[in-house]
């Protein structure tokens, strides 16, 4: 099997695999990140198919909706990946990618490093900023039955992992704790500059959140 095969083969096991799932962390998610993927990759030295492979398959079993564990998913990628006879070297690469994109509170420092996660994770975090990242934000805190906003809670910028995983505090809190510390985090000269517009956009939002509500527009 070739590797285009295998790429559109990847295709439908993740439409099939994600069906139903949270509307942040769905096909169209990862659809979204495998555009994103592709596009930074123009300006970076890498192996297009292992970013291809780690863009599509990075959210194949996202452990927020696998009672946190964080091993499920790059089990399924590999089990995916072998009966497809994907080259060895190529699985574990892949595999790498999955486990080390996730922010995870921002404080725990990447096992392993290459080209391919640098592109695959900043167009993972390209997809949470902006105004598609607002939308999944409020998305995901619907889901989760979080408040939308509460002042008397302050965002916690000291989380631990476990704590991250854990929070339940309101959604606008989120933008303090992941979403407007990801430019800053950006990885590529594409990543940075895509980033950079989208987080303008974010603070021009939560500027008018907070405007209306104090009532003042």
């Amino acid at each position: 099997m070739n590797e285009k095969q295998i790429i559109e083969k990847t295709i439908l096991f993740v439409k099939e695999t994600l069906q139903g799932a949270e509307g942040g962390h769905d096909w169209f998610h990862t659809h979204r990140v495998f555009s994103n993927a592709k596009l930074i990759a123009k300006g970076e030295k890498v192996d297009g198919f292992v970013v291809t492979l780690g863009a599509l398959l990075h959210d194949i079993a996202d452990s927020k909706f696998h009672q946190g564990d964080e091993t499920f998913g790059p089990k399924k990628a590999t089990e995916f990946l072998l009966s497809q006879d994907v080259d060895s070297a190529i699985i574990e690469h892949v595999v790498q990618i999955i486990k080390n994109i996730s922010f995870k509170g921002g404080n725990i420092k990447r096992t392993f490093s290459s080209k391919e996660l640098d592109v695959v994770q900043d167009a993972d975090r390209l997809d949470a900023i902006g105004a598609i990242g607002i939308a999944r934000c409020f998305n995901y805190g619907g889901f989760k039955n979080r408040a939308i906003y509460n002042p008397e809670i302050q965002p916690n910028l000291k989380m631990t992992k476990e704590e991250y995983k854990k929070s339940t505090a309101p959604t606008i809190n989120h933008f303090y704790e992941k979403l407007l510390l990801l430019k800053d985090k950006m990885n590529t000269k594409t990543g940075r500059k895509i980033a950079a517009k989208r987080h303008q956009f974010m603070e021009a939002y939560l500027k008018q959140f907070y405007a209306e509500w104090d009532g003042e527009v």
